[in-house]
């Protein structure tokens, strides 16, 4: 489970996927595999979490890494190229951005 703390000197990455209400299931239950047979077991993994909008137009994933180059690392493996390949096909647009945290309330 996802903890916040600032200051902190772990990476956490903010995803922002885009689609049609009738592709978001199977958006869903693409990243829900991915986490669970590839994500979760890469080296620095610590948690993640998806979070899907009422009007099922858009997936948020927060996810936390030990190092940066932990969660590069996880996105040039070839495993996970051939599924960002089938994510894209299911959605307008995805980009995972890196966060560094500035405040927790």
């Amino acid at each position: 489970m996802p903890q916040i703390t600032c200051p902190t000197d772990i990476q956490t990455v903010l995803t922002t996927f885009e689609m049609t209400p009738g592709t978001c299931q199977d958006l869903l239950d693409e990243l829900t595999d991915a986490y669970d047979s590839f994500i979760s077991k890469q080296t620095g993994f610590l948690s993640a979490g998806l979070h899907v909008n009422d009007a099922q137009t858009r997936i948020a994933n927060y996810s936390q890494w030990a190092r940066r180059e932990d969660f590069q690392a996880m996105l040039r493996s070839t495993e996970m190229r051939e599924r960002n390949r089938r994510i894209h096909a299911l959605c307008r647009s995805f980009e995972p951005v890196m966060y560094d945290v500035a405040a927790v309330f």
